[in-house]
This record gives structure tokens, C-alpha cells and sequence, in this order.
């Protein structure tokens, strides 16, 4: 099965200083044949940091990470997809657990920051207001559209692979960051096989999120209706 690493990037420059070089290079233990960089309009130095390892980039029409996915979905050519945000919050090590079951017939795997074995970057903090939000979304996901298969835990997380024939099936078009929450509402509407597994949340190495709470949330809230009535 032939999978892509995605790197989305959006003027990651100071985080690609401190972990690019920690990513394995494409091959049968690094769990993926190509990496490529899904870059929304970098102005910081990033694009010149892949070109210069030669590393392909696929740049954006639009912005928005749902663009991104659609970009690579695509001008990709592969039969699986693993997405992975260069920021220091998603664990390396566990780029590849991905293939191993996308191989085994997992449409899409999703590393989990919510199941048992897993860790959330708030679970230190008293008051883990994100991580609330998130597992109510995913409550709400699971309750209203998942029809058969084991309960998710994490169905808004992006650190996420998906086989080529379930991109074709869901015909993802959100635009933003609810696209990985649209991802698995379809797919739970769909009966697709959806797998986790769980893994290690980290804190940002460096410069600001660009998904600011309350807004996002909106979005999400929005995203969740428009699935609910479309």
C-alpha cells in the first residue's frame, strides 16, 4: 500500500528546526513511501526549508486546512494518506502504527489523545477546557451518527490516516479545521472501519496555534449541524 507522510505547514519554520530531523526518511520501517509538504502560504522561511531537502511541496488555491487535505488528496499519488502537523504536538514515533492497519482494512486510523493509554495535553491542567470541548463533540458524533463498530474516542483529532477509495467515498469539502470532525462523521455514516489507537499529545514547540478556541468552536458546533440536517 503506497502512503503518503502530509506535512501541513502554515510559517512552521521554528518547529521544523527542532523535530524535521527526527522524522524518519520514507521506507518500510518509517511506515510510509513519500513525504510531501501541504504548505497554506508559508512566508517565514518554510518553503525554502523543504526546498532545500528536496522535499515536494504542495502549496494551496485556498487556505484552510480542509484545502490542504483536499490538495493532497488530489495531487498525490497514493492509496493512503497519514497527516501529521510539524508543531511538536503529535508524536513522531507514531507515524508508524498507521499502515500496519490501514494494511489490515482500517478506511481511517486516528490517533486517539482520549482513549485509555493515551495522554491530552491538558490532562496536567485543573481546568482542561479544550480537552472537555473536544470529547463533548465527540459524544455528540458518536450518538448521533455512528451506526455499527466500537465507540471513538477522538473524532476531532487531526494526527489521522485515511485509505484514497475513503476520501473518494465521503466527499469531504470543509474547508477549515472541522474537517477531520466531517471525516469521521461520514465516515461513521458510511460504515466505514474506523481503528485508533492512542498516543502521546505534546505541547507546541514554538510560535501560536492557529486554531483559537472560541472561534473554532463555532465552527465545530456549525460543522455538527450541517452533517446533522445535510
Amino acid at each position: 500500500m503506497k502512503t503518503a507522510l502530509c506535512l501541513l505547514t502554515l510559517n512552521e519554520i521554528e518547529c521544523l528546526n527542532l523535530l524535521f530531523d527526527k522524522i524518519p526518511k520514507p521506507g518500510p520501517d518509517a511506515g510510509f513511501d513519500g513525504i510531501y509538504a501541504i504548505d497554506g502560504g508559508s512566508t517565514d522561511g518554510t518553503i525554502e526549508f523543504f526546498k532545500e531537502r528536496n522535499i515536494p511541496i504542495i502549496g494551496q488555491s485556498k487556505k484552510g486546512r480542509g484545502q490542504a487535505f483536499q490538495n493532497a488528496f488530489n495531487e498525490i499519488d497514493a492509496e493512503a494518506f497519514i497527516f501529521f502537523s510539524p508543531d511538536g504536538n503529535e508524536e513522531i514515533e507514531d507515524i508508524k502504527k498507521f499502515k500496519p492497519l490501514l494494511k489490515e482494512g482500517a478506511d481511517i486510523v486516528i490517533a486517539s489523545r482520549m482513549c485509555q493509554g493515551a495522554v491530552n495535553e491538558e490532562d496536567q491542567d485543573l481546568l482542561k477546557w479544550r480537552k472537555w470541548a473536544n470529547n463533548a463533540f465527540n459524544i455528540f458524533a458518536n450518538l448521533f451518527f455512528r451506526k455499527k463498530g466500537p465507540f471513538i474516542t477522538d473524532s476531532i483529532n487531526g494526527f489521522r490516516a485515511i485509505t484514497k477509495n475513503a476520501s473518494e467515498t465521503l466527499k469531504l469539502d470543509a474547508p477549515d479545521y472541522t474537517i477531520e470532525y466531517q471525516m469521521t462523521i461520514r465516515g461513521f455514516k458510511h460504515q466505514l472501519n474506523i481503528v485508533e489507537f492512542p498516543t502521546h499529545e505534546g505541547q507546541r514547540l514554538a510560535g501560536d496555534t492557529g486554531a483559537p478556541s472560541i472561534p473554532t468552536g463555532i465552527r465545530f458546533i456549525k460543522r455538527f449541524f450541517r452533517e446533522l440536517l445535510g
